[in-house]
């Protein structure tokens, strides 16, 4: 059932509070509803994530309610420069004061206090990032807005069940966003050009089991003058029902099987392998920068290994038709959450 695809719309969760139908979606067929979450507050996860990245700086945006703690988080990446630099602002026990939207398609996420002002906006076919982070590194400010163009297109959505009592996950990941506009940090502005740069949605809600470790990657780019994405992921849920791997190519989902990360344990600097069970996704991965996030509050901890880099290798469409990619801009990360 892995590639079992739900075409169907309906609720994310029974009376009972199970996934009504797991499985993959092109589309957000699931409609989510906290209140039917039968899990206590503190252990529900809302999420949502954007990636904005050209060939040479990116920037990315978090907006979190992990029930015991909620954060705004940016990160700059300059991957000419090869740096980074991460910033957080935590709020403790924020239990759904967020007011996360139950809906990628509509509702804004506003994050505010005295050092960061972080907004997610959405409107029809474009969504807005701005963003106004005071002292953000070594005294200086942050500025961004961002307009991200999201034409109509698959995305990649998953409901699964997850290990662990009442735990489910509820993903989705919108690729291939063309951005346009600009951030500004340290005296210089860094632009972004729709033609050639790209943003990318995670959103997130469910119930994390107490421990998991999950693999992400993802990316875009251009490629034959068309818009080429990928995501890739596996654990957390039942991998049996659902994965998140797909391919996008000018608007539409070309769904994969498993794929398997191959992670350089003792550095994770060194070169990444991928390799699939059906030959549809071979690539090397040769990180430029990484980040390592450690994190611990109360009884929950997680760490979590992401890397940039560029990608290299073949990449085959539902048709049969062949994606080589060489030197492109993309990521992927190994995550051990204990909540």
């Amino acid at each position: 059932m892995e590639n079992h695809e739900v075409t169907g719309k309906q609720p994310l969760l029974d009376d009972k509070g199970k996934i009504t139908e797991p499985g993959w979606a092109r589309s957000p067929v699931w409609e989510y509803d906290r209140n039917r979450v039968p899990s206590l507050p503190l252990r529900i996860k809302e999420q949502d994530s954007y990636l904005v990245m050209g060939e040479e700086y990116g920037v990315l945006f978090t907006v979190s309610d992990d029930g015991y703690m909620g954060s705004g988080s940016v990160s700059i990446l300059h991957f000419r420069e090869k740096w980074e630099h991460t910033e957080s602002v935590r709020t403790p026990f924020p239990l759904g004061k967020f007011k996360m939207p139950a809906s990628a398609e509509q509702g804004d996420v506003v994050y505010r206090d005295k050092k960061l002002r972080l907004e997610f906006r959405v409107e029809a076919g474009q969504r807005m990032i701005s963003c106004d982070f005071k002292e953000f590194y070594q005294g200086k400010p942050f500025y961004c807005e961002i307009t991200l163009e999201q034409p109509p297109m698959d995305r990649i959505a998953v409901a699964a069940p997850s290990k662990g009592n009442r735990a489910f996950y509820y993903s989705q990941k919108i690729n291939c966003m063309p951005a346009e506009g600009y951030m500004s940090f340290d005296n210089q502005t860094y632009w972004f050009n729709p033609e050639h740069d790209y943003g990318t949605l995670s959103w997130e809600r469910g119930v994390r089991p107490f421990g998991h470790t999950w693999y992400w990657s993802s990316g875009n780019g251009t490629v034959g003058g068309k818009p080429f994405g990928f995501n890739l992921g596996y654990e957390p849920g039942d991998v049996s029902e659902v994965s998140e791997n797909i391919l996008f190519y000018d608007g539409k989902g070309h769904k994969l099987d498993r794929v398997i990360f191959h992670v350089p344990e003792e550095d994770y600097m060194k070169t990444w392998t991928f390799t699939s069970g059906d030959g549809r996704f071979e690539m090397e991965f040769e990180p430029v920068i990484g980040r390592l996030e450690n994190l611990s509050a109360l009884f929950a901890s997680s760490g979590k290994h992401q890397v940039f880099g560029r990608m290299k290798g073949r990449a085959v469409l539902d048709d049969g038709r062949f994606i080589e990619l060489k030197d492109f801009m993309c990521f992927a990360e190994k995550v051990h959450g204990k909540y």
